[in-house]
C-alpha cells in the first residue's frame, strides 16, 4: 500500500514540475502585427493566410480514425481466440462492436454524417 502511494506521488511530483518547466519555457514574446503575417519574399500578401477550415471534414476524418483503430485492436483479439475460452472472447468482441456502434448512432443522430446541410 505504502509502495502503491509513493509511486502515485513521485508520479504527480513529476507531471507538476514538468507541467511547470514547460510553461515556464513556452512563454510567447509579445506578439506584433509582423510576426503575425505571413511572409511572403518580402511582399505584402495578396489573400488571408488564415484559410476557414471546414469542421465536417474534421468529424468524418477523427469518425474514421476510430474505426481505423477499431480495426487494428480487433485483429489480434482473433489470433488470442486460441487461447481463451470462447464464450469470453465472444463478450469481449460484442461489448467492444456494441460500443462503437452505439458511438455511431450517435454521431448519426447529431447530424455529423450528413456533409451538406
Amino acid at each position: 500500500m505504502m509502495f502503491t502511494f509513493l509511486s502515485m506521488l513521485v508520479a504527480l511530483t513529476i507531471s507538476f514540475l514538468m507541467m511547470i518547466l514547460c510553461s515556464m519555457i513556452s512563454k510567447t514574446s509579445k506578439k506584433d502585427r509582423e510576426k503575425l503575417s505571413p511572409f511572403e519574399c518580402g511582399f505584402d500578401p495578396k489573400s488571408s493566410a488564415r484559410k476557414p477550415f471546414s469542421i465536417q471534414f474534421f468529424l468524418i476524418a477523427v469518425l474514421f480514425l476510430i474505426f481505423d483503430i477499431e480495426i487494428a485492436i480487433i485483429l489480434p483479439i482473433i489470433i488470442t481466440m486460441k487461447w481463451s475460452m470462447t464464450s469470453t472472447w465472444i463478450l469481449t468482441i460484442m461489448m467492444f462492436i456494441i460500443i462503437l456502434i452505439i458511438g455511431l448512432y450517435h454521431e448519426w443522430n447529431n447530424g455529423v454524417l450528413e456533409w451538406a446541410k
